[in-house]
């Protein structure tokens, strides 16, 4: 697989990095004969870039989310374990089961 290059490093371990709305928006591209519309390439990008940073900021929330329910959880079993009787405090017959 070729080398791919971004700002003249290369990327870790051959995948891309991220983009950031920082990148998309300030992209140049070359002049061609048969181009397309310079504003609506910059109207495009800023449209995306727009969106990218709102989906980083969703992605930094449930992130965030994401670790909360995680320690809640884990507090919740240390709780749980706690109450529980040690496996030899039960003995076999001392239910009427």
């Amino acid at each position: 697989m070729a080398q791919v290059y971004r700002g003249g490093q290369p990327y870790p371990a051959g995948y891309p990095g991220r983009l950031t709305p920082h990148e998309v928006r300030t992209r140049e591209f070359a002049a061609r004969r048969r181009g397309v519309d310079p504003v609506e390439v910059r109207e495009f990008q800023a449209r995306v870039s727009d969106e990218l940073a709102m989906l980083n900021e969703t992605v930094r929330l449930l992130s965030q989310e994401n670790d909360r329910i995680k320690r809640a959880l884990r507090d919740w079993q240390t709780m749980h374990a706690r109450e529980c009787r040690p496996p030899e405090e039960h003995h076999r017959n001392a239910g009427h089961w």
